[in-house]
């Protein structure tokens, strides 16, 4: 009889116990109408998880059971002020995706954001578009912001350029460092970085909200092959997604890294070591790869990202600006 008591008043405990206070900052949550918010929507390097032709253990269970917040990089931007929506980056989970924004973005009946944003011409961040094509939803006239060479690559090369010359898309040209008002709320402001710009340059994005900016950078060589010191831009913004696809050299033992060169996200918190406190919270690692432990949240190498006071992007978080 008194365990039976002792069981019913943890349940009552349990069940009247507050829930934790969660914040729109750091932690998954849903965008607010009147306000101008980003989502994370996917943190996937191009190839996603599970990884065609895997065979660790990282993939087998995924291949039999699917997570769904394992999707290709990809950031959502609502307009509650303005009621509008846009998409950075077009990912192959492009579908979920737009869905996923419509969730957050409950003022629009649209089924298509009202602007695309693209960084460059690497699988994950731009064949998305082929599902606004006639093949999928034939979409009429979607906005594609693109830096030059991007813009090119897309009216030049098919299936693309059938987008173009069908209005699926309707390509927006960027230009470097130059501020471009999406809403009276919304700004964005591309750059170029180094990277490997096979078939088109490679952006990063400022995004500037009515009182705060967002640094989005998923793919860079090494940071020192950057002419802007990445901690001078860290100092200009109040949070940064950046590059990690690799956590370290050790975790990808079958290609040469040469290939495929990332600043991994070791070296960076070496090279961000000396910052203060606050500067080091604006960090928000994103782009996996699907070998990197940061996925893991139980992981030593997770574990050790945020004791260094950096952030592990993750699905659906929201962030006000």
């Amino acid at each position: 009889m008194k365990l039976i008591t002792a069981i019913l008043f943890l349940l009552t405990f349990t069940a009247c116990k507050p829930p934790s206070k969660i914040t729109n900052t750091h932690s998954p949550g849903k965008a607010t109408e009147g306000k101008l918010a980003v989502v994370v929507l996917g943190t996937l390097q191009d190839g996603g998880s599970p990884h065609a032709g895997c065979k660790k253990d990282c993939c087998r269970e995924l291949f039999l059971n699917p997570n769904p917040q394992r999707k290709v990089i990809s950031l959502g931007i609502t307009d509650g002020i303005n009621k509008k929506s846009f998409l950075v980056e077009a990912s192959p989970d492009i579908s979920a995706q737009m869905k996923q924004l419509q969730q957050h973005a409950p003022f629009s009946s649209k089924e298509t954001p009202d602007g695309i944003m693209l960084t460059h011409a690497h699988i994950g961040h731009y064949s998305g578009l082929m599902y606004l094509g006639r093949e999928a939803m034939n979409a009429g006239n979607v906005a594609v912001y693109t830096l030059p060479r991007m813009k090119q690559f897309l009216e030049t090369n098919g299936p693309w350029s059938q987008l173009v010359r069908l209005n699926n898309i309707q390509l927006q040209p960027l230009s470097h460092m130059q501020e471009i008002q999406l809403t009276p709320a919304l700004s964005i402001t591309a750059f170029a970085v180094p990277h490997r710009d096979e078939f088109s340059e490679t952006a990063g994005f400022i995004i500037k909200g009515p009182s705060k900016k967002l640094l989005f950078i998923p793919d860079i060589d090494k940071w020192e092959k950057w002419e802007t010191s990445i901690t001078s831009a860290l100092a200009k913004v109040d949070y940064a997604f950046i590059d990690g696809t690799f956590y370290d050299a050790e975790e990808v033992n079958n290609r040469n890294m040469a290939e495929i060169p990332h600043p991994f996200i070791a070296e960076s918190m070496q090279l961000f070591n000396h910052l203060p406190a606050y500067e080091k919270n604006k960090i928000h690692f994103i782009h996996f790869n699907h070998t990197n432990p940061a996925l893991n949240s139980n992981s030593p190498q997770s574990k050790t990202i945020l004791r260094n006071g950096y952030h592990i992007a993750q699905f659906n978080q929201v962030i006000e600006l």
